[in-house]
């Protein structure tokens, strides 16, 4: 940091100097008092003056305070000038002012966050794609799982489970919507992606086959629990398990659903898997909700939506492995 000492000498008849200290550099400095305000306040205006003290920087003087004879007051940048003011009673007097050359920190560039270009979706998406396993997607950030999915061995138990606690999940989710304690939730009634209606009838089929219903089990009660009061008191949060379990479900859990009716259900296409009209088109009327909720949030609003992709990813991970249950 380059500095600079300049005596400014004030007289409040109207002359005023200004005596460089340091090597290379000048000030011009120029009193703005009138005449009305002599032995009041005078006000001093510095303006840096050689090339290679000022270069592209806006005055960053700052008067330290070492001051003879004046009981100094504020100062304040405004614009090219700084100004400071003074109580003074007459006569001349000096102030000492360091002048800081070095040019101020550039502001910083806005922190761009990896598909905000295309829309807070495309966030979310990043986000919980970097939390699958490399066998789980191409874009997975963790190593394979030491029983991945396409290891599993389910059973009709498990599954069955499954089911029950996913509905409970489905179930709360949709009376959120439905209720709307929070008006962006409006936005995601009657999307087409609602799973309660179609989980009911798995069951009911289920139960046609002789098996048992059980009740929803910890993993599912736990968190629709955790849905309810989360939706209550943080939209954001709530938003991101809305998206990580609908935008989940038609994409990886179709495979799930696909691999578990191969090998216990002889090829059986559950409704769970089904959707009504195009789900491409569903998908895309819902996102283009969500980016719209989201241009209303401040960036630490995305962040924190962002932030609780794990949380969502930990419960919804609970459920799914009741399918490999006894």
């Amino acid at each position: 940091m380059a500095l600079a000492m300049v005596e400014l000498r004030l007289c409040l008849h109207g002359a005023t100097s200004a005596i460089p200290s340091g090597r290379g550099r000048s000030c011009l400095c120029q009193s703005s008092q009138s005449p009305s305000r002599v032995g009041r306040t005078a006000r001093i205006h510095c303006r840096r003056k050689s090339s290679d003290f000022c270069s592209e920087v806006k005055p960053t003087s700052r008067f330290l305070g070492s001051i003879s004879g004046l009981g100094f007051r504020d100062l304040r940048e405004d614009g090219p000038t700084t100004t400071a003011s003074a109580a003074a009673d007459g006569g001349v007097f000096v102030v000492r002012a360091v002048l800081d050359s070095a040019a101020p920190e550039k502001p910083k560039p806005k922190q761009r966050y990896p598909g905000e270009s295309k829309g807070f979706v495309e966030e979310m998406r990043f986000v919980a794609m970097k939390l699958h396993t490399k066998d789980q997607a191409k874009e997975g950030g963790k190593e394979a799982d030491v029983q991945p999915v396409a290891k599993w061995e389910p059973t009709i138990t498990g599954y069955i489970r499954f089911l029950v606690d996913s509905k409970k999940v489905y179930d709360t989710m949709e009376s959120i919507v439905a209720k709307a304690t929070h008006p962006s939730y409006e936005l995601f009634r009657n999307t087409g992606l609602e799973r309660s209606e179609r989980l009911a009838k798995d069951l009911e089929w289920f139960e046609s086959q002789g098996h048992t219903i059980p009740e929803p089990g910890p993993a599912g009660t736990s968190y629709a629990d955790f849905l309810t009061e989360l939706s209550e008191k943080n939209v954001p949060a709530f938003i991101c398990h809305f998206y990580n379990v609908y935008f989940a479900h038609s994409a990886g859990g179709r495979f799930i659903g696909k691999r578990v009716a191969e090998m216990i259900l002889d090829g059986r296409e559950l409704e769970f898997y089904k959707w009504d009209g195009e789900l491409p088109e569903l998908l895309a009327a819902v996102k283009s909700n969500l980016n719209k909720v989201a241009e209303g949030w401040t960036r630490e609003e995305k962040n924190l939506c962002l932030e609780e992709t794990e949380s969502s990813f930990k419960y919804s991970g609970k459920i799914l492995r009741t399918i490999i249950s006894q």
